[in-house]
């Protein structure tokens, strides 16, 4: 589209937004007719350790939502000029699962537990037995089933609970629904009703029956929306609130709230049977399009759905960048006393690309870069981690290869399960998040671990933010019957570039054995946790 053609759809109310709440950034997109990105906008938060919880205060939730937006609509007026009052659709997308619960006047009980707590071990071994299915630790029906165990004050008052993007979407719209990707990470859904399911939840009343509480789970949980379908418009206080000078307009229809797992496999055309995508940020995931059920349940396997609710097996760790980024920042700071001015960019692009110089395995050294616990290794509480043998060759190739591979360690072993025990076929991985910024070295890390070819697309980096977009501009611009998988392929990344690389032999090898000192070192991490308060 020409300058001329965005300014035009932009006065006319047909590009259309996506927002998405990540762990480290909020980042609004806006998009047009061609579905390319126009203008973003993004603020930076971190989330708090209170009283032993991970959360983020719903101040700073609406300040963060606010800024974001409210930088994407100066970028519109300042590159063209137009002020920026509706658009075509809004789509809002955040980190999936935890716990956000209210009471009948829609007052907050207990501060947002995000995803990134692990004290729910009790309640997810419980449900997990009882429903034949794994129940994450990070699920939201694992949070609440802890709470009862625990006794805590505040459940009988509880009559909403939902996710952080649910919760936005109800403040903007008022309706109380929940995208069924999302919502497949608050309570099992059955894809053949694309609702949650019946059997479990009547086993869940069964288990909390003695309590009496004056609540059904069904009642307060979000109803379960899928992609395209209606799920409400922005009301004159939702305008208000997220914009508060006024200048956008109601009535905008707002796109079923998803989590940041839809998103991805919407921003990497990855809907389809065995298709999957990795998203490697802060945390890291997998997902890949089942052909049919699991034949049994894992606790490192969640069984969670597509946009549009066909069943997808997702690998979820708490752990993937964060520590990469402290080296990065430590490593700039260290620059900057010797008085060398190098951009983070740039400095990111040596670390990595000197990771190509090292040894195959590494050399000998290990990382964790747990900054808290990760389930799937069954580590119960974060200590970022590095440990060399005295004979190990400890060059800062070797030091940077073993950050970069410890980012796919734990994603490494859930997979694992997936291709050899469950025997799961899948023809191509997508790739995106910060992970895969530095062209070719974390593709082809990534495909080493895997062993199977990782495509990037130039789309990658646009993310979630833009994956919500792309759902939102479905929900308006879908033809009658068409299904979201033709809409991606047929639309929107038909055409699309991209790059793909097969594994390196040399580098799978170096991979095999590295995850191997990963495994046996394990204990070395649990320990830290253990000694270090």
């Amino acid at each position: 589209m020409t300058h001329e053609e965005i300014k035009s759809a932009i006065e006319n109310g047909e590009a259309v937004i996506g927002i998405e709440l990540g762990s480290t950034r909020i980042k609004s997109v806006l998009i047009g007719r061609d579905f390319a990105p126009i203008v973003s906008g993004s603020h930076d938060w971190e989330n708090k350790l209170e009283n032993g919880i991970w959360t983020y205060s719903l101040d700073d939730i609406w300040e963060g939502v606010r800024d974001s937006y409210a930088k994407l609509a100066a970028a519109v007026k300042s590159e063209y000029g137009v002020t920026l009052k509706k658009v075509g659709a809004i789509g809002f997308s955040a980190m999936m699962h935890g716990y956000l619960v209210f009471d009948k006047d829609e007052n907050l009980l207990v501060p947002f537990r995000t995803w990134r707590n692990t004290i729910t071990g009790e309640a997810s071994a419980t449900l997990s037995r009882e429903f034949s299915f794994n129940i994450p630790q990070r699920w939201s029906i694992s949070h609440l089933y802890q709470a009862i165990l625990n006794g805590e004050k505040h459940v009988p008052e509880i009559r909403y609970m939902t996710t952080l993007a649910g919760y936005i979407h109800w403040r903007l719209t008022g309706k109380f629904v929940l995208g069924i990707g999302d919502a497949s990470g608050v309570f099992p859904i059955d894809p053949e009703t694309k609702n949650y399911d019946r059997a479990m939840m009547e086993k869940f009343e069964a288990l909390i029956a003695y309590k009496g509480y004056p609540w059904k789970l069904e009642e307060i949980i979000p109803t379960a929306v899928s992609a395209g379908c209606d799920a409400g418009c922005l009301t004159e206080e939702g305008a208000k609130l997220l914009d508060p000078s006024g200048n956008l307009e109601a009535g905008i229809p707002l796109a079923p709230p998803e989590g940041d797992a839809g998103t991805g496999m919407a921003a990497t055309n990855s809907v389809s049977e065995r298709t999957g995508n990795v998203s490697a940020g802060t945390s890291v995931f997998a997902m890949i399009v089942l052909e049919h059920p699991l034949h049994d349940y894992y606790p490192e396997i969640d069984v969670v759905t597509t946009p549009t609710g066909e069943l997808v097996a997702m690998v979820h760790c708490n752990n993937c960048t964060s520590d990469l980024n402290g080296w990065i920042d430590m490593l700039a700071e260290v620059l900057e006393r010797a008085g060398c001015e190098i951009p983070k960019w740039k400095l990111y692009d040596i670390f990595y690309f000197e990771s190509e110089k090292g040894d195959p395995d590494c050399g000998g050294m290990m990382s964790y870069g747990y900054l808290s616990g990760e389930h799937v290794t069954g580590v119960d509480s974060g200590r970022p981690l590095i440990v060399r043998a005295s004979d190990a060759n400890f060059t800062f190739a070797n030091f940077s290869r073993t950050v970069l591979f410890s980012t796919l360690g734990a994603l490494k072993m859930g997979l694992d399960i997936l291709f050899e025990r469950e025997n799961v076929k899948v023809d191509m991985i997508y790739g995106h998040g910060g992970l895969f910024k530095t062209e070719r070295v974390g593709q082809s890390y990534l495909a080493a671990a895997i062993n199977t070819p990782v495509s990037v697309m130039k789309t990658a980096g646009e993310g979630g933010p833009w994956g919500m977009a792309l759902l939102a501009s479905y929900l308006i611009n879908k033809d009658e019957g068409e299904t979201l998988r033709d809409f991606l392929a047929n639309k929107v990344f038909c055409g699309e570039e991209g790059t793909t690389l097969a594994p390196n032999p040399r580098d799978v090898e170096g991979f095999r054995t590295f995850i191997k000192r990963y495994e046996s070192c394990l204990p070395l991490e649990k320990k830290a946790s253990d000694v270090i308060a």
